[in-house]
């Protein structure tokens, strides 16, 4: 019920990467992550740079555009300060991510005489801390919170507040695509959404609750809910059990935020695998962490989609990060850490993919993949890239790692549907040379088996024989005889493929061309 929908208040600083980064606002800067635009300076927005843009289509837009790699823990550094100005206001407060806050507005709004001075001295104070644009929203819920504030950023004073219960009247006739922003809607989703005529969340929210669940499932109901501004979760649940906290004391205090880290993963493992037991998710973390002089840091993080232990303990190292880095400092080592899961909800079971979807490693690896590139050059770091063929080495293409999304990798190895008449059916080798490997196919005999130009065998295979060994052929099949581009005089090709097994339990790919055997893939 919208009148259960608790009043919250959203901090939101837009590009915050880019203000992270310290660069100045009259500079075309944008911040890359996989290779893909997530945030830009207003010099780089006036110049036509788009959000999502990749690295060379942003460089072809604005030529003197710098870019910077992104570093979420630069991020959660600089925004440090922020919190603390805004925790001064209002302690109890959920961090969703580096650049975003909310907290519950009743508290704060008795103090400052209701939700516009509220809004507006929060946005000026937290301006001034980061002399940056700022938005803050105020409205029923966060979702509706959240846009508020986004919506805010983009006008003169930087507040937008939402009367109360007019949440459904505010997001009615807003974009679905305002589900993608917020980050709560896969865009796979939301994508359905706008090819099945729902461009408004009005339209999505006047449909049947059932039908949608039915049609969409639990994410598509949680949409649906967003949409309709009936978006109840509170900022804060009640006190969780003793026994779901998980906690470290030190008998001696820790100095390196690496061990403290490395300690804080073992216990976000084991607080997931507690709440996987009774089939919960946490979705706000409180993070506490004391120094043996009895300093104190305490955090609380929001994820509507759930805390992962990978997200837990990311942000740990955030907290701590921008802990220590603070003017103040800490003043000994840390003695003591701790995770509360302050607020858990049913898992939904998200279907992953067979082996497990996207992890936090293979984020990782794209950012290290970045890195390398921009340390020894874009046309030295490659990936490969599907582009079809009935070869293998011609099946797939190496391009520079900056030219493609590394964060979905399924763009660029994703086969399709297409047919390859004449093409090797599965499974496909495994290792395949970058150049043909020159063999001889011996006979029986000790001569060189020949294939004519109907595909005939001048007999049965029966050595595989390179420059440095001899292996006896035990079977064989083939030939699979391919003329290729048989209109072009300098790229035409006419070849047979053959499968053999040597004695040593190996299957190989073999090739002959205008009489000439080579090895063109390895089974195993």
């Amino acid at each position: 019920m919208v009148d259960q929908v608790p009043r919250i208040v959203t901090v939101w600083c837009p590009e915050w990467p880019v203000v992270a980064a310290g660069t100045p606002p009259d500079e075309p800067v944008a911040v890359l992550r996989a290779n893909r635009v997530i945030a830009r300076s207003p010099a780089a927005i006036e110049a036509g740079v788009e959000a999502g843009d990749r690295r060379r289509s942003a460089q072809a837009t604005c030529p003197v555009l710098t870019l910077v790699d992104h570093d979420p823990e630069r991020d959660a550094r600089a925004f440090e300060p922020i919190i603390r100005v805004v925790a001064d206001m209002a302690p109890r407060l959920d961090v969703v991510e580096p650049g975003c806050v909310c907290l519950l507005a009743r508290g704060p709004s008795r103090y400052f005489g209701g939700d516009e001075p509220m809004a507006r001295h929060m946005a000026d104070v937290v301006a001034a801390t980061t002399g940056a644009p700022v938005g803050v929203g105020v409205a029923d819920g966060r979702a509706t919170s959240a846009i508020a504030a986004r919506r805010a950023a983009r006008t003169a004073d930087g507040v937008v507040v939402v009367p109360p219960g007019g949440s459904p009247d505010y997001v009615r006739q807003l974009p679905v695509a305002w589900l993608r922003e917020l980050g709560e809607i896969s865009p796979d989703l939301v994508d359905l959404f706008h090819r099945l005529g729902l461009r408004t969340l009005g339209r999505l929210a006047e449909l049947d609750a059932g039908d949608v669940l039915a049609r969409f499932g639990a994410e598509g109901l949680h949409a649906h809910r967003l949409a309709g501004g009936d978006d109840a979760r509170p900022t804060a649940a009640v006190d969780p059990p003793p026994e779901w906290w998980v906690e470290e004391s030190f008998l001696e205090p820790v100095e390196q935020l690496d061990s403290v880290v490395f300690v804080g993963k073992r216990l976000a493992d084991t607080l997931s695998a507690q709440l996987a037991e009774e089939g919960r998710v946490c979705v706000r973390l409180v993070v506490i962490a004391e120094t043996e002089h009895g300093e104190r840091s305490e955090r609380a993080w929001y994820r509507d989609q759930g805390l992962s232990a990978a997200a837990m303990v990311e942000r740990l190292r955030w907290q701590l990060e921008g802990w220590v880095a603070q003017p103040s400092g800490i003043s000994g080592g840390i003695s003591l850490i701790r995770l509360v899961p302050d607020e858990v909800r049913g898992d939904d079971g998200v279907q992953a993919g067979l082996w497990g979807g996207r992890s936090q490693a293979d984020h990782d690896a794209a950012r290290a993949i970045v890195r390398l590139a921009g340390l020894v050059g874009e046309e030295a770091v490659r990936v490969p890239v599907w582009v079809g063929g009935r070869l293998p080495t011609e099946r797939y293409r190496w391009v520079p790692a900056t030219a493609v999304d590394l964060d979905d990798p399924s763009g660029r190895l994703d086969r399709g549907e297409g047919p390859w008449p004449g093409g090797m059916p599965a499974p496909s080798p495994a290792v395949v040379p970058t150049e043909p490997v020159p063999v001889e196919i011996l006979d029986g005999d000790g001569a060189v088996v020949r294939v004519n130009g109907r595909g005939g065998v001048s007999a049965p295979p029966a050595t595989l024989a390179t420059n440095s060994a001899r292996q006896a052929i035990v079977a064989w099949a083939g030939p699979w005889p391919i003329e290729q581009r048989w209109w072009s005089t300098d790229r035409a090709r006419r070849l047979a493929r053959f499968q053999v097994v040597t004695d040593e339990g190996v299957a190989h790919l073999l090739g002959v061309e205008q009489q000439q055997w080579s090895i063109l893939a390895t089974y195993s």
